[in-house]
């Protein structure tokens, strides 16, 4: 792995980690009206693939 690479995989990971963290948060937060919990979980997901982001670049490039 080269250090460019390196890096741009600690990168995404902190993104994605923060990214899903936050839409889990978002998602178990209830007011007063019961809200929908579909953006804190779209928003997770998201996360999560820009955490993975870097594996599926491995992956295309190594096929």
């Amino acid at each position: 792995m080269t250090p460019v690479l390196g890096m741009f995989t600690f990168v995404f990971n902190v993104i994605g980690l923060v990214t899903c963290l936050a839409g889990l948060t978002l998602a178990q937060r209830r007011g007063k009206r019961k809200q929908q919990r579909w953006p804190g979980y779209a928003l997770a997901g998201l996360g999560f693939f820009i955490a993975t982001i870097p594996i599926w670049g491995q992956w295309l490039v190594a096929t």
